[in-house]
């Protein structure tokens, strides 16, 4: 693919040659549609200039298939790439099971990866190649926007909501990453490298690597210390809905909805608990939407879901 001044970007994911089929394609029957159009512009601004002798009486018959034809066959072709390109998208936000799960928080102005095992990077994304890894983003601040061009992949960031995205990079190599929504003054300069490596490589990376706690034992830690216990414990005095379990099973609230419990009903369950209430209970949970950031709640969110596979 072409990028900006004619250089030439690389199809560094599986992702990035469908992008690229799709927009090949789109190009070709753009122009198999447009230029017929012009070429009869031409032949009849020729054939039908001012002074030309030619007959100008409407034809006295109509082909009724021709002009089906080029009604439906173009309906059909671009309905064909509207399906492929949906495609594309839901493959985009639906994570492979296997999926290696990197936890990203965007800030003013950066950004900072974590790894399942604790491994932390910011403005660097070390991945494996061949396999399939889901990003769980959220912003700190204002909207961001991760855009890895060789990737062809490009997701906005919003205060307040995750963002999942999926892929596969399929060649090892180092290519930038940038944010692409301006967020201040030093916008420019929020950018990093996004290092595919050979599934070896990446494994002898996570051994040498800084590795802190892993995102399940910090939230596990910040449940004590914010006393979260005093209250979902069994037996507590005051009563409020068990965590084991919660993660992925719906949950029925005062106003009669029932959500499913994932990532982000968990976020917003966290930092604004009175808002949907659990059915049953009180609204009596602190707010804890300034009093802690987005990693700490996505470190919250691990031990919740840690939980959920330790009662399997």
């Amino acid at each position: 693919m072409m990028g900006w001044f004619g250089a030439t970007l690389p199809e560094a994911s599986s992702h990035a040659v469908r992008v690229d089929l799709l927009a090949a394609a789109f190009s070709a029957l753009t122009a198999v549609l447009t230029l017929p159009v012009f070429v009869l512009i031409l032949v009849f601004a020729i054939r039908y200039r001012r002074g030309k002798a030619v007959n100008r009486e409407h034809a006295p018959d109509r082909n009724i298939w021709l002009e089906v034809s080029w009604s439906v066959i173009p309906f059909v072709l671009i309905l064909g790439f509207f399906i492929f390109s949906a495609r594309i998208f839901f493959d985009l936000h639906r994570p492979s099971p296997s999926a290696l799960s990197i936890n990203v928080v965007a800030r003013q102005w950066m950004w900072k990866f974590q790894h399942p095992g604790g491994q932390r990077e910011i403005n660097e994304l070390h991945l494996p190649a061949d396999q399939p890894v889901s990003l769980t983003m959220a912003s700190q601040d204002v909207i961001h926007s991760l855009y890895v061009p060789a990737l062809r992949l490009k997701q906005d960031v919003v205060p307040g909501q995750y963002a999942m995205l999926s892929f596969t990079a399929t060649r090892p190599g180092i290519y930038h990453l940038h944010c692409a929504e301006y967020c201040g003054s030093d916008h420019a300069v929020m950018g990093g490298r996004l290092i595919v490596m050979a599934p070896r490589d990446y494994a002898a990376w996570l051994g040498h690597a800084d590795r802190a706690t892993t995102p399940a034992a910090a939230g596990a830690k910040l449940y004590r210390q914010l006393g979260c216990s005093a209250c979902h414990a069994q037996g507590s005095s005051v009563p409020a809905p068990s965590l084991a379990g919660i993660s992925g099973r719906r949950v029925r609230l005062t106003d009669g909805s029932t959500p499913i419990a994932d990532r982000q009903y968990l976020h917003d369950a966290i930092l604004y608990p009175n808002r949907h209430v659990v059915a049953g209970y009180r609204p009596v949970m602190p707010v804890y939407a300034r009093l802690i950031d987005e990693e700490q709640t996505a470190a919250l969110i691990a031990w919740i879901e840690a939980m959920k596979e330790e009662r399997r």
